[in-house]
Parts: C-alpha cells; sequence; structure tokens
C-alpha cells in the first residue's frame, strides 16, 4: 500500500474555488482564484474566466489546468487548503 498522497476526486464550487478530496479521506477546499489574483501571470489569468478554471483535470494525482499543465499547485498545499 503506497503512502503517497494524491487527489481521489476534484470538485468545482463556484467562484473560483475547489473542493479536493484526497487519498487519506480528508477534503479541504482552495480559492484559486485568490491565489491567481496575488500572482498575476498571462498563463494563470485566463483561468479566472469560470468557464476555463472548470476545466481542470486530475492526472497524476494532482488537479491541474491546461493541456501542458499550465497551472498546478503542491500537492501539500492543496491539501492544507492554503495556496502559498
Amino acid at each position: 500500500m503506497s503512502d503517497r498522497l494524491y487527489i481521489t476526486e476534484a470538485i468545482d464550487l463556484g467562484g473560483l474555488k475547489v473542493r479536493l478530496v484526497f487519498s487519506d479521506g480528508t477534503d479541504s477546499t482552495v480559492d484559486v482564484g485568490d491565489y491567481i489574483r496575488r500572482h498575476p501571470h498571462p498563463q494563470y489569468n485566463k483561468y479566472l474566466d469560470p468557464k476555463k478554471f472548470r476545466t481542470f483535470t486530475i492526472d497524476g494525482g494532482n488537479i491541474v489546468w491546461g493541456r501542458n499543465w499550465d497551472l498546478i499547485f503542491p500537492i501539500e498545499q492543496l491539501h492544507e487548503g492554503v495556496i502559498r
């Protein structure tokens, strides 16, 4: 059995927030929009659009945006519910 932490489910809550369920049974809500507004970048800014934001997928146990992983966060921070 692996001790590796990974995301098993991601649910769009609206308002650029996402609820994440993890392999250890915990869940957290993360405000991705807050991070993007505090750290503007052309690669990230497009995900302030709710339609584009909802295009996230779970890949390799992490939530990612874009075909080339335009936006991805450390799993430990997502687990804590705070992106630094």
